[in-house]
């Protein structure tokens, strides 16, 4: 075997990662192609920083891949649930080996295209996500307005955005929610919250 193959063969090796989301030690084994393969990414800390997860908690996190907000708020809702939702078929097959991994029963992981798998009846009382930074205004609009039609009243949605996308933040959110808060604004990523009334 020539030195090619090998470096393919652990290019092919799952990577591992460790780290502590809201106060759990967890562990996510991710692959390349999936966003932040090697560390949990910058916004996703931020965000956990920042959030405040009932016991009892009904989640969703929206383009879960490989899971790390909504396994870390699946662990911190022992009385409550956890949706993950993605439309990579890879992520969501990496995320249900990672609830495996940190024995976290208490999730529904579905592909998903938004939420049109997700269970009509499903009502949550927290949403999350990190909003990719790459995607266009139409697909946010679908997005919010779809969790604002599944959020319980006083739901809370949570969003982390790269911190040049805050103006638009705030304003799809007032539009849709009819309010916005900016709970952190950092360098690179901002954090902001809508709740539906």
């Amino acid at each position: 075997m020539n030195q090619k193959d090998l470096d393919l063969d652990k290019l092919r090796q799952n990577l591992v990662i460790q780290d502590q989301l809201l106060g759990h030690p967890m562990i996510f084994h991710t692959t390349w192609g999936l966003f932040s393969p090697k560390a949990i990414d910058a916004g996703t800390h931020l965000l956990l920083r920042h959030l405040e997860v009932k016991p009892d908690e009904q989640a969703i996190d929206l383009g879960c891949g490989y899971g790390p907000l909504g396994l870390a708020i699946a662990k911190s809702a022992p009385q409550g649930h956890c949706t993950l939702v993605d439309k990579d078929f890879v992520a969501v097959d990496y995320a249900r080996k990672n609830a495996e991994l940190n024995s976290i029963s208490n999730v529904n992981i579905y592909l998903s295209n938004g939420l049109n798998q997700v269970p009509a009846d499903q009502r949550f009382t927290l949403a999350v996500t990190n909003l990719p930074a790459k995607t266009g205004k139409e697909h946010y609009y679908l997005f919010f307005n779809d969790i604002k039609d599944r959020l319980e009243p006083g739901g809370r949605f949570y969003v982390v955005v790269i911190t040049g996308l805050r103006q638009f933040i705030a304003r799809s959110f007032k539009e849709v929610f009819g309010n916005h808060k900016k709970i952190k604004q950092g360098k690179s990523y901002t954090v902001a919250m809508a709740v539906k009334e």
